[in-house]
């Protein structure tokens, strides 16, 4: 065999040398420096140019207004799209909706002068952008992000904010206020005051007070004139005589699942999950209900992880179906398919898969059931059957207090309020014979009605011990209204919550019971709110099994992954669903390490504190007797602490005791467990009083531990803790 020599060797080498340096030349000597990345032209879907340069977008489109929204839920878009319908009827201006992460924004320094973009943006979490608006908070607040002028300059930009957030949590509006804030920094300039709407009080209202001042300063800073616009509609709705039966919408929501065909399943086609298990959690006798659901997953793809949440996605209950149908006077014609398009697609996308049918618009599609909003009633108002129908309705959409008092108060529906204005009775089942018709066009029931959206759950179940199910804990939402001058005290159900439980007595084989036995006819005296859970032609049934759409969201709610970590836990009432999973997750890891390193091997691991309370330990104990199996798989590394507050003991004055109480008689080791094990705190359940009294609490005991006050040191601690995710919330209001 040949052998190199050295001198081969070295020629050899430093080949390979400049090779390398040849094919690496860009990483190896270009500037360290970020810069932004020009676009390279490339045909888009509509074939003009890159499919993620909104500007060219704006112009190709005669478009003086792009509208970005962070959207978690929906609403934020909901809200989006309203801002792009109000410039389009006050100024004859069209609107670019986006979402964020379709696009990018090196070029946001090129918007017209003439133009202005509109930020509508909600906080999510411990105040985080929305999944879609993480790029876009990114590019504002990366230094090292450059525009298309090679600065972080928008000089003269002309922007417009309205954030949506809930006061009851600490980073109240965070987002929005940190895209004026950087914009303002950029050298933007804004337009009118940043709105902030407050989902603890009223979302609407808000959005009613800031919306006319903005649209004042609007015109004056891009110079147009109000009525230039008019009312047009968004969508044509068309009666089809023939169509394919089978093609037909009738409340399925993918086109995959009208198909029955295979797929990833997710937000936009969710998986019809089997009921494995439905019972009650709450001692028999009470008025009221919890439901433990245990969801199927075998073979459908979808995987998930302790702490997330699970997407529910309920229908509207039958009562108010038929309530909307009679008062549109399309109850004779309700199971006529209709096609919906959209009459200007970059502002309003058709909401629901077409062709449907209008009963199944009203079933599946949209949220009848919500609270009717003020800004509707003026446009319903048009369509009255009578002068003293549209008196009644444009008196609550110009009367503050008096539809904060009616309407707010009395917790209507469209439905009832169309029904109350036309003077028909709500107290009965509704029919065509008892209820006025009104002569609103259905493109406008679209238009204003916002999208049915799926309720989320915290996930009460770990994958670890349940691998093919996701389970749900979920207390069942009924509460009385206020009585006002058109309604006495009625009560009102919760729509997603009060479809589980339907499905629990029907899976069960059980009648739900009366709920008064009085000569009362009020629907909502007699009996709970009836569904069509069998679904859409009876798919979500099979033989005595019934079916639930869902679909996962993923969480950072975790566990420390190190076992040896210290673990507070504080869930009261449904509050306690994801612990359930974290406990399950911990004795998972229990059986693996006990079988692997003996009976000793738990002897490391950090405390794990569970800190529970609900009313009575004989009524609404959730899990009462899977607990103790817990503390003895865990070899007491876990502890439950209960707080019963309708029951002894009391404090010395009488008063509740309360889980925060608890964490204060715990102290010693609560300091400890943060302070020396550096462990790891998890609040979920009431973010209005619960929540903030836990914090407050926390900031006493670690004030204190560090020979300080609750208000400095303390705080300070706490502060930290949730810098360096050590202290993680899941909740809500």
């Amino acid at each position: 065999m040949a052998v190199a020599s050295s001198s081969d060797v070295v020629i050899l080498a430093l080949g390979v040398a400049l090779a390398a340096a040849y094919l690496f030349r860009d990483s190896l000597f270009s500037s360290s420096k970020p810069k932004a990345v020009p676009i390279a032209p490339s045909k888009g879907a509509n074939g003009h140019g890159n499919p993620r340069d909104f500007v060219a977008k704006m112009k190709e489109g005669k478009k003086r207004l792009v509208i970005f929204y962070g959207s978690q839920t929906g609403t934020a878009e909901e809200y989006a799209i309203r801002i792009a319908k109000e410039a389009k009827s006050k100024f004859g201006l069209t609107s670019l909706v986006c979402d964020p992460e379709e696009y990018d924004f090196e070029n946001l320094d090129q918007v017209p002068e003439d133009c202005a973009v509109f930020f509508v943006v909600a906080t999510y979490g411990e105040g985080e952008p929305t999944d879609n608006a993480v790029e876009l908070m990114r590019s504002l607040t990366d230094e090292s992000f450059e525009f298309s002028n090679g600065e972080r300059k928008l000089e003269g930009l002309k922007y417009v904010v309205f954030s949506l957030g809930n006061r009851t949590y600490e980073h109240y509006n965070a987002i929005g206020r940190q895209v004026d804030s950087e914009l303002t920094k950029m050298g933007a300039v804004r337009i009118g005051e940043r709105g902030e709407g407050d989902d603890d009080k009223s979302m609407e209202e808000d959005y009613l007070a800031w919306k006319d001042p903005m649209w004042d300063a609007f015109a004056e800073a891009v110079g147009v004139e109000e009525g230039q616009g008019g009312d047009s509609p968004d969508f044509a709705v068309t009666e089809l005589d023939s169509h394919p039966p089978e093609k037909v919408y009738l409340g399925e929501l993918s086109a995959r699942a009208l198909t029955k065909t295979k797929g990833i399943h997710d937000a936009k086609n969710p998986y019809a999950s089997p009921v494995r298990v439905s019972r009650e959690l709450f001692q028999a006798g009470g008025d009221r209900n919890c439901v433990h659901v245990e969801l199927d997953i075998e073979g459908s793809g979808i995987t998930y992880q302790h702490g997330d949440h699970v997407g529910v996605w309920p229908l509207n209950p039958d009562v108010e179906v038929d309530r909307l149908l009679c008062a549109l006077g399309l109850y004779a014609k309700k199971d006529t398919v209709i096609n919906v398009d959209s009459l200007d697609p970059a502002l309003a996308k058709v909401p629901f898969p077409v062709p449907s049918t209008y009963i199944s618009v009203l079933r599946h599609y949209i949220d009848i059931s919500a609270v009717a909003g003020r800004q509707i009633l003026g446009v319903l108002s048009k369509f009255a059957p009578s002068p003293e129908a549209e008196a009644f309705l444009k008196n609550l959409n110009t009367n503050k207090e008096e539809y904060a008092a009616v309407v707010g108060n009395g917790c209507f529906k469209v439905g009832e309020i169309l029904q109350l204005a036309a003077g028909n009775n709500i107290k009965i089942p509704p029919t065509p014979e008892n209820t006025t018709p009104w002569s609103i066009p259905f493109d406008i029931i679209i238009s204003s009605i916002p999208r049915l959206q799926p309720r989320y759950y915290s996930i009460s179940s770990s994958p670890k011990l349940n691998p093919t199910s996701v389970h749900v804990t979920a207390v069942v939402l009924k509460y009385e209204s206020v009585a006002n001058k058109v309604a006495d005290t009625r009560y009102v159900y919760g729509v997603g919550s009060n479809f589980l439980l339907n499905i629990k007595y029907a899976a069960n084989n059980d009648e739900a019971p009366l709920i008064s036995t009085s000569s009362n006819t009020d629907p909502a005296s007699i009996s709970l709110p009836k569904y069509s859970i069998e679904g859409p032609r009876g798919a979500h049934k099979l033989e005595s099994i019934y079916k639930i759409p869902i679909h996962v969201r993923r969480s950072t709610f975790r566990l420390p992954t190190n076992p040896k970590s210290p673990v507070i836990m504080v869930g009261p009432g449904t509050g306690v669903a994801p612990f359930r999973g974290f406990v399950q997750e911990r004795v998972a890891l229990a059986r693996r390490t006990l079988e692997k390193n003996g009976p000793d091997a738990l002897a490391d691991w950090g405390r794990i504190s569970l800190f529970y309370g609900c009313r009575k330990s004989t009524e609404d104990f959730l899990y009462k007797d899977e607990w103790p199996q817990y503390t003895e798989e865990l070899k007491g590394k876990f502890t439950l602490h209960c707080a019963f507050s309708r029951e002894p003991p009391y404090k010395p004055d009488g008063s509740k005791i309360y889980v925060q109480d608890l964490i204060w008689e715990d102290r010693k080791n609560i300091a400890d467990s943060i302070l020396t094990g550096k462990g790891y705190v998890y609040i979920c359940g009431d973010a209005k009083a619960m929540s903030k009294a836990v914090e407050e609490v926390l900031a006493r005991i670690l004030g204190e531990a560090k020979g300080g006050s609750a208000e400095v040191e303390g705080a300070a601690e706490v502060k930290l803790l949730k810098e360096r995710s050590r202290l993680m919330l899941d909740v809500w209001s």
